[in-house]
Parts: C-alpha cells; structure tokens; sequence
C-alpha cells in the first residue's frame, strides 16, 4: 500500500477484551491510524487497550452501549477528521484476518472501486459446511439486498469487512446508517446513493464454525421488512425523485396493470366458485393480458435497473 494515502482502520470493540491486542498488532504498518470504538464494553476492554503500546491507536468511547453501527459512525467521523482517504471497517474478535486490509485497499487505490466488501461464499468449502438452513437464509436474504441496495452482484451481505474511499462517507447520510445489527445492509443501501462503485473481495472467514447471528428467524421477521422498506425508498427516490425515465414509465403502467389483473382474476375466480358460472372469455382475457402485460413491464424495469448499478458498464 502506497504510503502517500491515508490508510485509517475502525475496529468497533464490544466483548474482544480477549483479542483486541492480536487484532491490532496484526494491522499492517502502512495503516496510519487504528480507531477503536470502545462501545461500553463490559469486560476489561479498556484496561487493555491502555497496555497497547501503539502509536497509531486513537481509542473511542461511548457511554452506554449502542450498537455497531452507531460505533462504526463514531469511527468514520473521526477518520474523516484525521484525513483518512480510505477507511477500512474489520470486527475486534479476530475472525476478519487484518493481513487482508491490502487486498481491500487495492481496487481503491488503483481506481476500480470506491468500495470493497467481503465475500465468504467465494470458497466452497465454506459454503458446504454451512447447514441447508442457513444457507437458503444467506440466499433469500442476498435477493432481498439486491432489491434494496440495487447491487445486483452483491453476495454475502452480512459480510462486515469493508473498506471505502473517504469521499463516499462524505456523500453519505449517516443518520439512515443502522445503529446495530442492520449496519452492513443500510451501509450498501445507502452507498447506492452515493454511486459507489462496489467490488467484492473473496476471504475466507478465519472461523468457518462459529455459530451465526443470522438465523431464518430473524431475516423473516425483523430483516425482511425492512428491506422492504428500503426497497421502496430506493425505487421512489431513484425514479421518482432524482430522476424520470423509462424505468419510471414501466413501474407506472406495470404496477397497476398487474395489481389490476390479479385482483380481477381473483375477483371473477371466487365469482365462478360462488355462482358456478363459468367466466366469459373476454373476462378472462382481460385477467390474463393485464398480469402478463403488468408483469413484462415490471420485468424490463428489473432489467434496466440491474444495468443502472453503479460502475456496471465497467464489467
């Protein structure tokens, strides 16, 4: 890594009073500076970090704790007080390898990427290991990413290890940034507003055994809507309100001429059941060509707005 770029690593640290050391001490040397977040943590934590003989430590605190998403903002804020040009996010407890923070670094420096994200599921021997159920839950939930992120290649969402130029958390609002758990997914959401050029890394994790955080569960019930709600935000402000154009026609005309078909159908179907008279066939012509005329239209929109990622022309 070039010497000339300021390289600033945040390690939010919650219960690593264990590994924060090994962590820190991994940290290559051409990293300027290393930003702890210590989030109330309610081990030993900071008396270690005091034994830390490293110029580079800048150590941060909160009060109460509040979630690694509110930790990793505290980090960003004070990277871009510093004058870090690229700030890379790794996790305290040692299952992120900082020996990889070159490999992060490198398609920023080299102007492929304005950001790098890890991708565990480049190795196939993790992916075997995994049980069915979570795997589907990793698929299901990456679908669910690509909609509200518009990052149509993005694999492994969840994936915390992460490195971004400082222009891009510049652009970026950081109050949309989940205070917890949903802070990797809420990052790429809104990375996509500031057209950030995404590059995934393979890694593979240092503990392919560890238990998950990320059970089916909680993708259902707590992910899932607001995903969606995501979803919709992206669609209305990238469609509707930054821009107007063909994607914005096909949802316009899509949208109700699919709703449309199948409450009709449905309608007239239940009507048959009911009365046992059979439909006519212009109803059920006009059933059938709204859904598939609706459907068609919201497909090609699909199309064009997995053209519309940022940086796709360039692959």
């Amino acid at each position: 890594m070039p010497n000339e770029f300021h390289i600033a690593v945040v390690i939010p640290a919650y219960k690593v009073a264990a590994q924060i050391q090994g962590v820190i001490a991994a940290v290559p040397r051409d990293v300027r500076h290393v930003l702890v977040v210590d989030d109330a943590s309610p081990d030993d934590l900071r008396d270690v970090l005091k034994k830390v003989n490293d110029p580079r430590l800048v150590v941060l605190r909160h009060d109460a704790n509040r979630g690694v998403g509110a930790a990793m903002k505290t980090g960003f804020a004070k990277a871009l007080e510093l004058g870090a040009d690229v700030v890379v996010k790794i996790d305290g407890d040692g299952q992120m390898d900082p020996r990889l923070i070159a490999d992060f670094v490198r398609p920023l420096l080299e102007g492929r990427a304005d950001l790098t994200k890890g991708n565990r599921f480049s190795d196939l021997a993790f992916i075997r290991k995994m049980p069915f159920v979570r795997r589907f839950g990793n698929l299901a939930l990456s679908f669910l990413v690509k909609l509200a992120s518009g990052y149509w290649h993005v694999f492994d969402p969840c994936n915390g290890y992460v490195a971004v130029r400082a222009e891009v958390l510049k652009r970026m609002l950081f109050r949309r940034l989940a205070d917890r758990y949903f802070f990797e997914i809420s990052f790429l959401c809104e990375a996509y507003f500031a057209r950030a050029v995404l590059e995934d890394v393979p890694m593979t994790p240092v503990y392919a055994e560890e238990a998950s955080s990320l059970k089916p569960s909680r993708i259902v019930f707590e992910f899932s809507p607001k995903l969606v709600v995501r979803t919709i935000r992206r669609i209305l402000a990238s469609y509707f309100l930054y821009d107007f154009n063909v994607v914005s026609l096909m949802l316009v005309a899509g949208f109700p001429l699919f709703v449309f078909g199948v409450v009709w159908s449905g309608y007239h179907w239940i009507l048959v059941l009911q009365t046992g008279v059979l439909a006519t066939t212009g109803t059920v012509v006009i059933g059938a060509l709204s859904i598939i005329l609706g459907f068609q239209l919201l497909l090609e929109g699909l199309v064009l707005d997995v053209q519309n990622e940022p940086g796709r022309a360039r692959r």
